[in-house]
């Protein structure tokens, strides 16, 4: 178990510092489609407050605008990169790391306390005395996926009030709190990302944000 997670625990570490790949073309061209649809959808929305018998307008703004920006955007956004992701599904990894953590019938288990969405591992850390283990061995796979931990509540009507207080203390000696998400009964841990992800993010965003409005606004100012 202990090379098994110090293994787990460096293969983490070696994908955070940096294996990036490309998104691909079919993801760009999904991307520009959406901000397409996105702008066509304010132009519709103007159409319809303006001149709301303009029907054939209103689907055209809709159909056109996702095409084109597939077309023109699609290959400029296929070059963003994203970490490379391990060609073990993160149900797989997660349920060899907790190998041997089952406590039997009514308690802990595996296959009844670890679901995935395929991206998303979700942990439920409710039922089980072996809580500190079982971070241990999971929480190296959040420098490749995201580990959701469900802790409930953490009030006085909760299953295990204690519970998240406990993994909390636990997760906020490893984790800055750039990488968790707090939800009402769960927290979840992501993958750092690079720098130059971050930044290329930051990027894109802002372009996006100056962008959009502004190509908003002019196509209102020409159907008026």
């Amino acid at each position: 178990m202990h090379r098994r997670f110090l293994f787990v625990q460096w293969v983490g570490l070696t994908m955070a510092e940096g294996s990036t790949e490309p998104v691909g073309l079919w993801l760009g061209i999904q991307a520009g489609a959406f901000l397409g649809l996105y702008f066509g959808f304010s132009l519709a929305l103007v159409s319809a407050l303006t001149s709301p018998e303009e029907l054939l307008r209103i689907v055209y703004l809709i159909t056109f605008f996702p095409m084109v920006g597939g077309i023109l955007l699609g290959p400029f956004l296929a070059r963003r990169e994203r970490p490379v992701v391990s060609g073990t599904p993160p149900i797989q990894r997660t349920m060899e790391a907790l190998e041997g953590m089952d406590e039997g019938q009514g308690r802990w288990r595996v296959l009844s306390h670890v679901r995935s969405d395929g991206r998303t591992v979700r942990i439920d850390l409710h039922d089980s005395s072996r809580v500190q283990e079982i971070l241990n061995a999971t929480t190296p796979l959040a420098e490749e996926f995201p580990v959701r931990y469900m802790v409930g509540r953490g009030v006085s009507g909760s299953r295990e009030p204690d519970l998240r207080a406990n993994v909390l203390s636990i997760l906020d000696n490893q984790f800055p709190k750039t990488r968790q998400s707090r939800y009402t009964s769960a927290i979840e841990i992501s993958p750092e990302l690079p720098e130059r992800l971050r930044d290329q993010r930051k990027r894109i965003n802002m372009l996006l944000a100056v962008f959009l409005p502004i190509a908003t606004f002019l196509g209102w100012l020409e159907m008026r």
